[in-house]
């Protein structure tokens, strides 16, 4: 088995988290992260909050401590958004219902104080407040203990969605055509094991809170919604838990709950198709999904953001979640290889991509056929679950074993952000195939991207990125 070099242990990523570090004092890189920060909905909120994003212990506005024991179901019915949860405060448990609102004064705005649905609330969270202090009370003017989150507080929030920098050659890069090439895969090292690291730790709180299978399901739902749509696909799987799911008795059920979910059988169940076997299974799905629909009201209340423009055809949202129903029909099998101890890549990769659906091998959509048989899961996309998914889980049980595996990774199918970052760190550079033929260095290039391309506004002049790799390598350099 491949030997790591030394420099890519724990300070390896510890160096480029300095560099990180010294990201966030910058103020011109902070403003941007704070306003698109600004903008997250009420629905990415809560996505993040019961993925465990925000930790579970915290003060109140009064200065209590208050941890989070449990954090519950989030619920699809009217009242509070998630239900049978479990603090402690002043040294109690007290269970029942947590509110979560962009801004404290929708607690009033929404009515709450006057609706009994929401007497039993233990813990109202929110991230925004005015200049005057607000309390939020029951119907019974009982006061309901707040806790304000500060996003700008939470430095590791994954990006949901990004604004792309633009693809020119950055400052950075006279430093990575320069160096030798061991320092340059030093540097791509600790930057693939940093952002290892933290896909790993995100995944840990999802498994602490919700159980390991629920967290790998959530992540290939991410995994399998590309760029463009991981939240729609995140919050579906949040809203229909891997436990839902399994208690359903047939395949076509599970089909059914997570489309009418998604919101893609309320447009096509007046639409006949010339394909016999497109309308079936279009009706197949309604015949199922209009019995619990009314249940589900509240959760189909706000459509999800699917994007379509700009996709190939074979990634259509509604092909993709395709291939989430048919994995969570195969779950049990896919568990026990992927959630081992030391799972075998291999075998995990051979799985996915030998997944077969009798109608979406056929189509591109519910209404779109293909001539030709299509892949559910391609070999490009089985890797990429195995990257961010996978042996992220394994790394938090056997950290050395997971990122051996991980730098044995063959590159897999390069993106347009990936694309973006080779250009700003290698321009047209020679170099820049050498260090992109492995998995870490995409997932290198990625983070850096991520970190400094990304937070910049101002062509590269104001990022500290540059000045900060030429004195970390200058002792390298004499």
């Amino acid at each position: 088995m491949e030997k790591a070099p030394q420099l890519v242990k724990l300070s390896g990523s510890a160096r480029y988290a300095a560099l990180r570090e010294q990201l966030i004092a910058n103020d011109t890189l902070a403003s941007r992260v704070r306003d698109e920060r600004s903008h997250l909905s009420e629905l990415e909120l809560q996505s993040l909050w019961f993925a465990g994003a925000f930790g579970n212990r915290f003060a109140t506005v009064d200065g209590e401590p208050v941890e989070i024991i449990q954090f519950g179901h989030w619920n699809h019915a009217a009242g509070p958004d998630f239900t049978d949860t479990a603090i402690r405060l002043r040294g109690e448990t007290r269970r029942g219902p947590i509110e979560l609102d962009p801004h404290v004064r929708d607690w009033e705005r929404h009515g709450h104080d006057e609706n009994a649905a929401y007497d039993r609330v233990v813990l109202h969270v929110y991230f925004e407040e005015g200049p005057e202090r607000f309390f939020t009370r029951t119907s019974h003017h009982h006061e309901v203990p707040q806790v304000r989150l500060d996003l700008h507080a939470y430095p590791d929030l994954e990006p949901l969605s990004y604004l792309p920098a633009d693809a020119h050659l950055g400052r950075c890069s006279y430093i990575f055509t320069e160096l030798d090439d061991s320092l340059v895969e030093e540097i791509l090292e600790g930057a693939a094991q940093y952002r290892l690291e933290c896909k790993a730790q995100r995944l840990a709180r999802v498994a602490d809170l919700h159980g390991e299978d629920q967290a790998l399901f959530q992540g290939m739902a991410e995994c399998l919604g590309y760029r463009h749509n991981r939240f729609p696909m995140r919050v579906l799987s949040q809203r229909a838990p891997l436990t839902t799911l399994q208690k359903r008795e047939t395949p076509e059920a599970i089909d059914a709950l997570l489309f009418g979910l998604a919101g893609f059988l309320e447009g096509e169940r007046h639409v006949e198709s010339p394909h016999t076997d497109t309308t079936a299974y279009q009706r197949a799905l309604w015949s199922l999904w209009w019995h619990e629909r009314d249940a589900w009201s509240s959760a189909t209340r706000i459509p999800l953001p699917w994007k379509t423009a700009g996709a190939r055809p074979q990634n259509h949202p509604q092909r993709r979640l395709g291939a989430l129903t048919h994995l969570a029909h195969a779950w049990q099998d896919f568990s026990k290889l992927a959630l081992r101890l030391d799972p075998d890549i291999k075998r995990v990769e051979a799985f996915l991509t030998q997944l077969r659906h009798p109608f979406w091998d056929q189509h591109y959509t519910l209404r779109a056929a293909s001539a030709r048989r299509l892949a559910l899961i391609g070999p490009s996309r089985a890797r990429d679950a195995v990257a961010n998914q996978v042996l992220p889980l394994a790394y938090r049980k056997d950290a050395e074993a997971a990122w051996l595996r991980f730098r044995q990774l063959r590159a897999s199918q390069s993106n347009d952000k990936l694309r973006r970052a080779a250009i700003r760190l290698f321009g047209e550079h020679p170099r820049q195939d050498r260090f992109l033929k492995k998995v870490y260095h995409q997932q290198a290039l990625l983070q850096i991207y991520d970190d400094f391309c990304l937070a910049d506004a101002s062509a590269c002049e104001a990022c500290p990125f540059p000045e900060q790799l030429w004195h970390l390598t200058a002792d390298h350099r004499q």
